[in-house]
Parts: C-alpha cells; structure tokens; sequence
C-alpha cells in the first residue's frame, strides 16, 4: 500500500475522460491535448473487464464526493478555496511524474504533478487478498490518497518531503508515518462528512473503512507476509494507529485535530 511518491483537467471530470479513452482502447492525451492527463498507455486497445468499468464508475462517484466535501471544509476552516486533485486510472501499467505505476505499487499520490494513480484491479486486491471488503472500504483508499493531495495544498507535504531527504533513514521513516496517518484522519473527515451530509452512509459502512486501515497497517501487511514486524521499517503506521488516527479525524471533524507532527502519542 503506497500512499506518496517523492504536472489540466481535475477532478470527475479527468476521470470520465480517463475511462472513456480506456473504453475506446484509445490514449486519454489523445482527448485531453496538451497539459491532459499524462502518463496513460499506448493507443493499442485494452479489453476492460467489469470490474474494471465498475471500479472506474465508483472511482468517479468518490472522487466527487471528495472534491465536494473538501471544497466545503476548505472553506468553512480555513475560508479558502480547494484545488482538486486528478486522478489516473489506468490498467495494468502507466507512468507518472513520480516513476512507473503498476498493480505492484499499488494507489498513489504523486506531488510532482498533484495526481493519485489508481489501478483498476486494486479494488480486488483489497478485498481477496488484503481482506478488507465493502464499497465504503475501497472509497476510503481513494479518500487517503485525495488526502495527500489535501496535505499539498496546505503545504504540509512539501516541507515533510523536504526534511525527509535531508535526515537518516529511520527519521525519514517516522515522518513517512506521520504522512500516513495524517492521511488517515483527514480520509475520516471526509467519512464524517459523507455522513452527515450524503444521509446514505450506514454504521457498517464506517466499520468498512475502520477494517481497512487496520488491514493495511505496516505490522499487519508484515505478518500476512509471513515476516515478524520490524517497526524501524515501518513507513504508514500500525494497524491500530492507521484505524485510530481515521478514527480521530471521524469523531472530530476537524483538520487541527489531524495534527500528526505535533504530538508523541501516534
């Protein structure tokens, strides 16, 4: 499970576009034209199955959600505007401004050119192989990484990247925890939000999104890989922090309580 990675059209829109290029086996730059989406596959058709035209309709109705919800918490909070992000949904492979992008690295926020890169089969993954099942899971992937994207546009993550390449490995590692987890509350803000303000949002549904980030925590995704944990590695936080911190931001609703820089208690 990635998270970050150390350059036109946003949002909903940048998504129908990505999908409809894919559906027509054509590259979405050939749509978009200059300073479009970058980074797609080649014009060689690709034969999308089901559940790839489903993820994309979910990623597009999410993605939505988050860009309406972000826009509304920028501007009571903050009493400035939002800038949505882009997101890339792709098949199998792509490139971006932060490297190559593929099943293997899984979602992605990429800084360089204010993206999240998506692929289509994720959403299987999560729920076969890292058993994290339910719609309100998957959107709270998408909402981490949208997160991200969030902790760019306060300038947040500039200045995290910027300390992190000029320390050792394991303060570059704890402040990549605190990246993560801070992504964490702020996709709970989002949930509170979607909540409140979609009326569709059951209990269970918010339990989805608990489970997942306890089933994408660092000692988790370690012992599923049949190693012991090794909390110097650990790059996103614990399961129990990544589902407290979602917690956090879920009964708060605040972005000063998503403060993960600030406190010894991660």
């Amino acid at each position: 499970m990635s998270g970050t990675r150390t350059a036109g059209v946003g949002g909903a829109g940048a998504i129908v576009i990505v999908l409809i290029a894919l559906f027509l086996g054509v590259d979405p730059s050939q749509l978009l034209g200059p300073g479009g989406i970058e980074g797609t596959q080649s014009s060689t058709p690709t034969e999308l199955t089901a559940a790839d035209k489903a993820a994309g309709e979910f990623v597009a109705v999410t993605l939505a959600d988050t860009e309406e919800i972000w826009a509304a918490v920028f501007t009571d909070q903050l009493q400035r505007k939002y800038t949505p992000t882009t997101l890339v949904l792709f098949k199998e492979a792509t490139t971006s401004a932060c490297g190559g992008a593929s099943q293997a690295t899984g979602p992605f926020y990429c800084p360089s050119d204010r993206k999240v890169y998506l692929d289509t089969s994720f959403f299987t993954t999560l729920s076969d192989r890292l058993g994290a099942k339910g719609d309100f899971a998957a959107a709270y992937v998408v909402a981490h990484e949208v997160g991200h994207h969030v902790q760019d546009e306060l300038g947040i993550l500039s200045k995290a990247n910027k300390i992190r390449a000029q320390v050792s490995e394991a303060e570059s590692n704890d402040i990549s925890v605190r990246i993560e987890l801070q992504a964490d509350c702020l996709s709970g803000i989002w949930a509170r939000e979607a909540a409140q303000g979609l009326g569709t949002i059951e209990r269970g549904d918010l339990e989805e999104a608990v489970n997942a980030a306890r089933q994408i925590g660092d000692d988790t995704l370690q012992r599923n890989a049949g190693r012991h944990p090794m909390p110097h590695t650990f790059t996103h936080g614990t399961s129990e922090q990544r589902s407290r911190w979602f917690v956090i931001g879920l009964k708060s609703g605040l972005l000063a309580d998503c403060d993960t820089f600030s406190t010894d208690d991660l």
